[in-house]
């Protein structure tokens, strides 16, 4: 038994130690990294931004209304998404079909509008950056748009505009729309921060079913790197009467104390770090979800014919408006209006402002999961543990229904305009814990109280650094023994 046991240990240390020298490198890239991602997102063209930068809209040249658009567009079946907003310094109605296609129709003419070419993409970059284009040139992608996301959108225009700060517009080629919005300084720091944090290179991610195989298989061993290393501190410690001489908790000096005691004093955040990212992927798909059935949305939005609405009266509820969109709640068509200063919700018969009603909502939305009733209907007026955004706050008040399915779905729901804002089931409330809380510590007790939140994350990272660091310096002096000394 002792003679196992004194294998088992041996084998220990030599798995350690051997998979610890990779390990400890990618440990001290991910930590550096992660501590630029918190204050540098990877680059991404978020709502607020779309509507700055976007022109309102030129009503003088809204000719068309949206029954005849969707005339013009001949669906198959009611669309998707139905907004009003401008195109390249012209109206255009924007439909999104049910499966994905995204049809652009004039509003001054009615006709149906093609690919953005050159000019309209240089004409759109221009009106939305306030400034002019120095260079134009398609692209496929790049390293800023290789997510998956804008596959409907390539190829795209990539536009880099004039003066300080080095910003680039991407336009899709399919809508006329800018996609994205980098700067240089962005794309600086992404590249010591989230490309190599999510082994993210163009030639690799561009390939999305080997890149999650590649995380997979290079942070799988890593955790094994974690947990061996735990283990053996635990097993190197002694406490009480049993400490080494000169009452020391340690038996090592110099770099060994470090990586012992820094990973005996982060080791348990490390294991639950990297077993966290790990999981980023989701092997196995473990956790996912179906989302709500496309059928029961329809049910729920119950779309009918577009209404009558004239330009002119559209027009003057719509002044200043960016973007109106015509959505629909249980057969009612509602005009949802964006500005700047905020969002006003129309009912599109009378263009009279509406306030919905909270049981015209349920009513409806209890057709969103089949094979479940609502149990509980909840008005967050503040952000929770499932309703939430890192470092800001989200969108206020939500309604989030409580559904019986097997899957116990819940879904959040905007009171003010009925659009179904996100939907998560038990599997991904697991994965929320298991991903989220453990991989960014992102309660909302730490993150809206900055700095607490960047403090925790900076000690946590100094303690993995040393650790990693430490590991890689003990790892290089062993290399550079001859083999008999080793």
């Amino acid at each position: 038994m002792n003679t196992i046991g004194h294998r088992a240990k041996r084998w220990l240390y030599i798995v350690h130690r051997w998979i610890g020298i990779a390990s400890c490198l990618l440990f001290a890239m991910w930590f550096l990294s992660g501590l630029v991602m918190i204050y540098v997102p990877f680059p991404a063209l978020d709502r607020s931004e779309r509507l700055e930068g976007s022109p309102a809209i030129d009503w003088s040249l809204v000719h068309i209304p949206p029954g005849p658009a969707v005339r013009v567009a001949a669906l198959d079946a009611p669309p998707r998404a139905f907004l009003l907003e401008m195109r390249g310094g012209a109206p255009v109605w924007r439909i999104t079909t049910r499966t994905g296609e995204e049809i652009s129709i004039s509003a001054s003419s009615g006709r149906r509008l093609g690919l953005a070419d050159a000019a309209e993409a240089r004409r759109t970059a221009e009106l939305f950056g306030r400034a002019r284009v120095m260079s134009l040139t398609s692209i496929d992608r790049d390293q800023w748009t290789v997510p998956g996301s804008f596959d409907r959108h390539r190829p795209l225009w990539k536009a880099s505009l004039t003066g300080a700060g080095g910003r680039v517009l991407y336009v899709s080629s399919k809508t006329g729309a800018v996609v994205l919005d980098t700067n240089l300084h962005e794309r600086f720091w992404n590249w010591l921060g989230s490309v190599p944090h999510w082994l993210y290179p163009t030639v690799l991610r561009q390939d999305n079913a080997l890149w999650r195989q590649v995380v997979m298989w290079v942070s799988g061993p890593c955790i094994l790197a974690a947990v061996t290393g735990f283990w053996i501190g635990i097993l190197r410690t002694r406490l009480g009467r049993r400490r080494f001489k000169g009452g020391r908790v340690t038996p090592y000096r110099g770099w060994m104390e470090w990586h012992h005691v820094a990973g005996l004093t982060g080791g348990l955040f490390l294991i639950a770090w990297i077993f966290s990212g790990w999981l980023s992927v989701d092997p196995g798909r473990l956790f996912a979800s179906g989302g709500i059935d496309p059928a029961a949305r329809d049910a729920y939005e119950d779309i009918g014919a577009a209404p009558t609405i004239d330009p002119e009266n559209l027009a003057r509820v719509g002044a200043g408006a960016k973007q109106v969109a015509l959505r629909w709640l249980a057969g009612r068509p509602l005009l949802v209006i964006d500005r700047m200063s905020g969002t006003t919700v129309l009912a599109a018969a009378t263009l009279q402002p509406i306030r919905l009603d909270r049981k015209l909502v349920t009513d409806a939305a209890s057709r969103l999961v089949p094979g479940g009733g609502i149990v509980a209907v909840d008005r967050l007026q503040a952000p929770d543990a499932y309703w939430y955004e890192v470092g800001a706050r989200p969108l206020l008040p939500v309604l989030r229904l409580r559904f019986d399915d097997p899957a116990k779905t819940w879904v959040h729901i905007d009171p003010a305009t009925g659009a179904i804002l996100g939907d998560i089931d038990a599997r991904g409330r697991l994965y929320r814990w298991l991903f989220d809380l453990l991989h960014k510590w992102d309660l909302n007790l730490l993150t809206l109280h900055r700095p607490i939140w960047d403090v925790l994350l900076w000690i946590l990272s100094v303690l993995g650094l040393v650790t990693s660091i430490s590991g890689v310096r003990i790892g290089w002096i062993r290399l550079m023994r001859s083999p008999s000394r080793r």
